[in-house]
């Protein structure tokens, strides 16, 4: 029990510390490492406490494939030498009142959430969901998300899949010196217009 204390203690502080400089790092490469640490650290805790599916799927979902992309997609947009020096300008306080507002909503949330984990501890006997000691916390997991939740499972699916289409849409740029495949034009096309003959003089190329 001691060493599980200590390596807890110490997956925790790991877990805060490379959270802060996640947010207080002026390299944007800095800031994608320590959010991988972060999520490994998080994904240790909760091995060990015996949610080893929650844990794996940190380790798969957000190391392998989330914060990759986080990295790739920085390094791609070449803003590895940017700094945070939006606070001393004068022309970059445009989006801090959006920033705050959103920060003062996710403050409430949590605040109203603690407060109610706290001061209600007759949350946990009005839970529907059945323990069994037969099985464990995967099958569990699965048979509660696939059973009860499978509508709203489906629904967030979804949200995912507008969500994607509406950042390619957004990100989609017309760019006129590439060359793009139209399937319309290549169906309506005729014997005609696929083959045009050309009368070539002698000793002198097509233009």
């Amino acid at each position: 029990m001691i060493a599980h204390t200590i390596f807890f203690y110490i997956f925790s502080l790991i877990a805060i510390v490379s959270a802060i400089m996640v947010i207080s790092s002026k390299n944007t490469v800095h800031s994608v490492f320590f959010l991988i640490l972060d999520f490994i650290s998080i994904s240790c805790l909760f091995i060990m406490i015996g949610a080893e599916f929650l844990g794996m799927i940190m380790l798969i979902v957000y190391v392998g494939a989330v914060a990759v992309l986080f990295l790739f997609v920085v390094m791609m947009l070449n803003v590895a030498q940017q700094k945070n020096e939006w606070f001393k300008s004068s022309s970059g306080y445009s989006h801090m009142p959006i920033g705050l507002l959103i920060g003062l909503v996710i403050l409430i949330e949590l605040i109203i959430v603690i407060g109610g984990w706290k001061y209600k501890p007759d949350l946990l006997t009005v839970t529907s969901i059945s323990v069994e000691e037969n099985i464990t916390n995967t099958h569990s997991i699965g048979n509660v998300l696939y059973t009860d939740y499978f509508l709203l499972f489906q629904l967030s699916g979804i949200i995912l899949l507008v969500a994607m289409i509406g950042s390619i849409t957004l990100t989609l740029r017309d760019r006129g010196y590439v060359k793009r495949q139209n399937i319309n034009y290549q169906n309506f096309t005729s014997a005609k217009k696929a083959i045009e003959k050309k009368k070539i003089k002698l000793r002198s190329g097509l233009k």
